[in-house]
């Protein structure tokens, strides 16, 4: 049986599919391991079945046991690991995709309505008691008829998509290439960032954090949007300049941001928490019990498909 290491708690089904599997590492108390001690942890182990809170930097990647072949990410998104290191080192990394497209595209628009209907101010005030209603009190935007703006039609993108489309928005994208008709299902395609955000009312991002897509969101860039436009982030923080994007809200350039992601999780910037237009989740885009188990079950799944076979339909290196 091969030995690996869970760097993190899983949901009881997930961690019994593991013990049937393979001879694992269990982390009981849930502990945020340092890299140094995710390496000693590792030593006589074949893989690790990582999460997005493990950072595994080319350092730590080089200071790993070559028992190990296999990196298993709990996540759909990679940028936690340095995908080059791994490769020189002869570790093939997966991710977890698919399984939580639902659940996040979910979340998706739990942040366009929550920023566009200003929830952050609402339920402060509803907490505090005692508001007095007038015709202009917490007037937010309507989504019907708005402009919505996808960064990265993917998966969840286009499931945003469809479901913003039912609330009667009408949607754009920018993709790095067009999608088919069926796919696109009447959404309005743009070659290049300036022309989507120069029409995006709201603006969802949905696009993979890589070097191409960091810092997109920048103090050029959030001058192409209209004024008084809505910016929410499903995908990583990576992807958003945060004193850019904080700047333009002080300066009601743009009017509000529902975020779930962040750059330095948990640490986010404390200039989001002085914006009142602020909507602000942590990390919640998976956050269902089927979808955390389905994600937990494919990486170890990934895992035993990678020593059953040599290789992996999911691997991302």
């Amino acid at each position: 049986m091969k030995k690996i290491l869970i760097t993190r708690k899983l949901i009881k089904d997930s961690e019994e599919k593991a013990s049937k599997t393979f001879e694992p590492i269990f982390n009981s108390n849930d502990e945020l391991y340092s890299q140094s001690k995710v390496v000693d942890m590792s030593s006589g182990c074949d893989g690790i079945l990582t999460s997005l809170t493990d950072k595994m930097d080319k350092e730590t990647i080089n200071k790993l046991p070559d028992t190990i072949k296999i990196i298993s990410n709990f996540a759909v998104g990679f940028g936690n690991i340095d995908l080059d290191a791994a490769k020189k080192k002869g570790i093939i990394v997966t991710n977890t995709p698919e399984v939580l497209s639902d659940a996040t595209a979910e979340i998706g628009i739990l942040l366009i309505l929550g920023a566009c209907r200003r929830a952050a101010e609402g339920i402060e005030s509803a907490r505090e008691g005692g508001w007095k209603w007038s015709a202009d009190y917490l007037i937010g935007k309507q989504l019907t008829g708005t402009r919505l703006g996808i960064l990265g039609m993917g998966r969840i993108g286009q499931k945003i998509a469809r479901i913003a489309k039912s609330l009667g928005m009408v949607i754009h994208y920018h993709n790095r290439s067009k999608l088919s008709d069926d796919r696109e299902d009447g959404a309005i395609y743009h070659d290049n960032i300036k022309s989507l955000f120069s029409v995006s009312d709201v603006l969802s991002i949905c696009c993979p954090a890589t070097k191409e897509t960091e810092n997109m969101i920048n103090k050029e860039t959030v001058e192409y949007f209209p004024k008084g436009a809505i910016i929410t982030n499903v995908a990583r923080g990576d992807i958003i300049e945060d004193e850019a994007l904080i700047d333009a809200l002080n300066r009601r350039k743009i009017y509000a941001v529902g975020l779930d992601v962040y750059k330095n999780e948990p640490n986010l910037n404390p200039g989001y928490l002085k914006v009142k237009t602020a909507f602000i989740l942590p990390h919640l885009g998976s956050a269902t019990k089927d979808t955390r188990i389905a994600m937990a079950n494919l990486a170890v799944d990934n895992i035993d498909e990678f020593f059953k076979t040599g290789n992996c339909k999911n691997k991302v290196n």
